[in-house]
């Protein structure tokens, strides 16, 4: 895993054998966050990352200067590599050991961004959106970006704004637009 610009540029992460992941390639990160860097404030907003494994996702948004970082999943390794790397670069990551649908049930906090990069195979990705949203988790004007694989559509999803493809992974966005 490595951290492709910020304070940490170019920096390896070496990640323990055994974890279950599927990391989203630097190819389809460099995309991503080409497009974040025209829509966000890093210093300024509050992140959430769900699904967010070993938090590559959330360790390159620390080292593009957010500092307003959750990060959510239920693996309890997981979230104890990610709590470990943040600690050794000095990252303030709030991680929480939870299912992630339990988590957007509950939550009470609102944010400005919310990644999240669930199982390709999860039957309920369409139930992060609708939990998003009912549950009002999304700042007015704020984002939620969806990674999925090929075979999901979220097009007739609330708030649907745009789908990006880098290869096998695809990231739909969401906007929580003022009407004005």
């Amino acid at each position: 895993m490595r951290i492709i610009n910020g304070i940490y540029r170019g920096k390896t992460i070496h990640v323990p054998k055994g974890l279950p992941l599927r990391p989203t390639t630097d190819f389809a990160k460099e995309g991503l966050f080409n497009i974040l860097n025209n829509k966000v404030d890093y210093g300024s907003i509050a992140f959430l990352d769900l699904f967010s494994g070993t938090g590559h996702i959330s360790l390159e948004m620390g080292s593009r200067g957010c500092e307003n970082l959750t990060a959510v999943d239920k693996n309890g390794k997981c979230v104890g590599f990610l709590r470990s790397i943040s600690k050794e670069l000095s990252l303030n990551v709030n991680t929480i050991k939870s299912d992630v649908f339990d988590f957007l049930k509950n939550s009470k906090a609102s944010y400005d961004l919310i990644f999240a990069d669930p199982p390709y195979d999860l039957e309920t990705i369409p139930l992060i959106n609708e939990l998003v949203f009912n549950n009002k988790l999304l700042k007015e004007d704020g984002i939620l970006i969806i990674e999925h694989g090929p075979k999901t559509h979220l097009e007739g999803c609330l708030n649907f704004t745009q789908q990006r493809k880098y290869g096998n992974v695809n990231f739909s966005f969401f906007e929580n637009r003022t009407l004005k």
